[in-house]
């Protein structure tokens, strides 16, 4: 066990860092010694090498906290988890790089702003915090709830919950035009798959649901940069085969 300082300049950190986080709950000492002092070991080690990483991520620290104290991941699947979210950053970043060049090519000596190269960089830089505005909708508890699901979520588990929302959203939009019924039997198949999606979010949770619920009541204040996923006319077609079947998505 070594005592605050010796860690510090061994995990090559500050000793106020570690008082900060020892504050905030997110990095507690081990132990302490008779007098006291905070006594750090290889398990703090591990810990935070994985908030120095999600902090890099961009997390702040309170949903570092959430994550970390969400799920008990051993070191080698949290390994795993970090280098996901890093590729995901590092894609990020690789687009910005990209749209950023493509400005200045586009410049060239003129220096005059070409409005599509930089709306495409502000396009990019806003996949990063599109969906910021979502989280209050939610309570503290149900983000925390998201967050701890998110580390078991593979790109292939996301990939696949993408493409079959894509094929139910076309569906509806194929029930739409061919003027189905939604009362009828055809759509009350499309209003259980969509509740089944759904529920496939909240994870059944009532919390998660609650903000899910509030989320899609204020479709009229949704960002206009935000791109929705489905159109008015889908999402009121859904509502009135939910109605007419009494189907719930809780």
């Amino acid at each position: 066990m070594l005592k605050v300082s010796e860690f510090a300049e061994k995990a090559g950190v500050t000793v106020r860092t570690l008082h900060h986080y020892d504050r905030l709950g997110l990095l507690k000492p081990s132990e302490r010694n008779a007098a006291g002092y905070r006594l750090y070991g290889e398990r703090d080690l591990v810990r935070l090498q994985q908030i120095a990483t999600l902090k890099f991520i961009g997390l702040p620290l309170k949903e570092v906290k959430d994550v970390l104290d969400g799920r008990d991941l051993d070191l080698p699947e949290t390994l795993n988890l970090q280098r996901r979210l890093l590729r995901d950053k590092k894609r990020q970043i690789e687009l910005a790089l990209r749209a950023i060049e493509e400005a200045e090519r586009s410049m060239g000596s003129s220096h005059a702003p070409d409005w599509a190269a930089l709306k495409k960089i502000i396009e990019v830089m806003e996949m990063e915090t599109n969906n910021e505005w979502m989280k209050k909708y939610y309570s503290d508890e149900a983000q925390s709830k998201i967050a701890q699901k998110a580390t078991s979520f593979t790109p292939e588990m996301q990939a696949q919950v993408t493409q079959q929302w894509n094929d139910l959203i076309r569906d509806v939009e194929n029930a739409i035009q061919s003027r189905q019924d939604p009362a009828g039997a055809p759509a009350r198949g499309l209003a259980e798959r969509w509740a089944g999606m759904a529920r496939g979010f909240t994870g059944g949770d009532p919390e998660v649901q609650k903000g899910l619920n509030k989320l899609y009541a204020d479709q009229a204040n949704w960002p206009a940069t935000f791109q929705k996923p489905f159109s008015d006319e889908v999402w009121s077609f859904i509502r009135q085969a939910m109605k007419a079947h009494g189907i719930s998505c809780a």
